[in-house]
């Protein structure tokens, strides 16, 4: 296609192609959060063991997503996106007929391997598909959209194959969406194959020694607090991200161009991202358990109650490149991120029994993320040149992943901070009794036959000032994101207009757009 040729049938029909990996790498970040039960019957898992059947995923994304965007860019992004379900295809197989835990620990790392080429794999594609500004942001919003709708279906998918079946078989949705992906993507996506030469050895394993242990740290902190194990995992990460950049600096074919940070739209971009996904990520953990432990809803109902949130995305996301044509980025934005402070402010005031507005609050949150990641996204794909697509999604795509773990040990570990501070054990509890009572919300409904019902009325007003607490704390982070938005992006043409790139990025190779 030329510069400014809108998408036709193909590319519309690649897109919807894109929407089941999409959507299928979201699922999975969820769908083991009501079947962990019924797996530990079968598998009989430590508790050490079963952190690493729930992390082991997620950390092997976060850690590999620069990695494989970059080697999409050199080998065809189409080809990574192939030989990618492939391999999670195989790799959901592996999981969902796992014999032992130790099995299944490997297996799910396996599947974060496979999941780190689809994610990059399919935004820089949708960059490639969709050169028209308008198009490629309606993009981008379908593309977040069906990533967080597969979030907000995976612990309902989950919890109804776990039921009918068994635990594996919500893994085996994945054989399908591959072969239909094999099938169709030969027909509907295009080849693009933009960087020559060799991925440096050095510079993967020095982002994966940078990027695990940080990810490490942030996950035994929250689950932990911050002691001499989640410090020296940070320091070891901080020192491995220096020498990353160090060695990126001097490469002349890096493995992340790190001229991109010189563009502002670029680094805004990504600092909003940030902050939202922090706030987000921090909310999701508290309002999940909010409606399970405080509204003593059922699994099932809760993610039901998550329906209208997933729908205010739906709606960000889809809508907020329709008014962006119109109107500034940024200016949409910050006014989004704007609306959304209300939404905190919904959840800072709720008691223990607003599970209307408990939800509500969340579903303006659900829309200033739907916004943000529809036109942040776009930003910092726009931003980047066409030959350094796949670097700069899978910057994009790990930026949200750090996002998400911040705010789930910062948020978390506020709420965590308030409970253990106003807690107050019921008199003739014996030791470990109470010091499960009053370790979290969680184990004092553990013991909802050992308690009365006021000390378990008590523990729920106890995390529900927490969750307040916490509400407040990213709303006032969210209210930087929408200033930064403003300041720093408002400059931004609308989408579609000549000269909506607010300067050029230029490349370590000299290229420039």
């Amino acid at each position: 296609m030329s510069a400014r040729q809108s998408a036709g049938r193909r590319e519309w029909g690649g897109l919807a192609l894109l929407a089941l990996p999409t959507m299928l790498l979201g699922l999975d970040v969820t769908a083991l959060y009501l079947v962990v039960p019924s797996l530990a019957v079968d598998l009989d898992p430590t508790a050490t063991e079963t952190l690493w059947i729930m992390d082991a995923y997620g950390f092997f994304i976060a850690g590999l997503l620069i990695t494989m965007g970059t080697w999409g860019d050199r080998i065809g992004r189409r080809r990574l996106l192939m030989i990618g379900v492939a391999a999670f295809a195989a790799a959901s197989v592996s999981v969902a007929f796992a014999p032992t835990a130790l099995w299944l620990i490997a297996a799910r790392a396996l599947l974060g391997v496979a999941g780190a080429t689809l994610m990059p794999s399919t935004l820089s594609l949708i960059s490639t598909m969709f050169t028209d500004a308008r198009q490629r942001a309606s993009a981008i919003g379908v593309w977040a959209t069906m990533f967080a709708l597969g979030m907000a279906a995976g612990p309902i998918v989950g919890g109804a194959l776990s039921a009918a079946f068994w635990w594996g078989a919500v893994f085996l949705i994945a054989v399908p969406v591959a072969a239909l992906v094999l099938a169709g993507a030969p027909a509907l996506l295009p080849e693009r194959r933009t960087r020559a030469g060799r991925l440096d050895l050095l510079s993967v394993g020095l982002s994966l020694a940078a990027l695990l242990p940080i990810i490490y740290a942030i996950k035994h902190a929250a689950d932990h607090g911050v002691d001499l194990q989640a410090v020296g995992a940070g320091l070891v990460g901080g020192a491995a991200a220096v020498a990353f950049v160090r060695r990126q600096l001097r490469l002349a074919e890096p493995l992340l161009d790190m001229k991109l940070f010189t563009s502002r739209a670029f680094s805004a971009a990504l600092s909003v991202l940030l902050i939202g996904l922090v706030g987000f990520g921090g909310v999701m953990f508290l309002v999940t358990q909010y409606l399970q432990l405080v509204a003593d809803l059922s699994p099932m109902a809760a993610g039901l109650w998550m329906g209208p949130p997933a729908l205010a995305m739906l709606v960000g996301a889809i809508g907020a490149p329709l008014v962006a044509a119109r109107i500034s980025p940024g200016v949409v934005m910050a006014a989004t991120l704007t609306l959304s402070l209300a939404g905190y402010t919904l959840l800072a005031l709720a008691g223990t029994d607003s599970t209307r507005a408990v939800v509500t609050g969340f579903a303006l949150v659900y829309l200033g993320l739907g916004v943000i990641a529809a036109l942040g996204t776009d930003i910092v794909v726009g931003a980047t040149p066409p030959e350094k697509a796949g670097s700069a999604a899978a910057l994009s795509e790990t930026v949200q992943e750090l996002g998400i773990a911040v705010g789930v040990a910062l948020l978390g570990s506020f709420t965590a901070a308030v409970y253990h501070r106003d807690i107050e054990v019921p008199a003739g509890l014996s030791a470990p009794v109470a010091e499960t009572y009053s370790n979290s919300l969680s184990g004092a409904s553990s013991l909802s036959n050992q308690i009365s019902a006021d000390a378990l009325d008590h523990a729920r007003t106890v995390f529900t000032g927490g969750l307040n607490t916490a509400s407040l704390a990213a709303g006032i982070a969210v209210a930087v994101a929408a200033l930064t938005c403003f300041v720093t992006l408002r400059h931004l043409r609308p989408l579609g207009a000549d000269d909506r790139a607010a300067e050029p990025v230029v490349s370590t190779s000299g290229s420039e757009r």
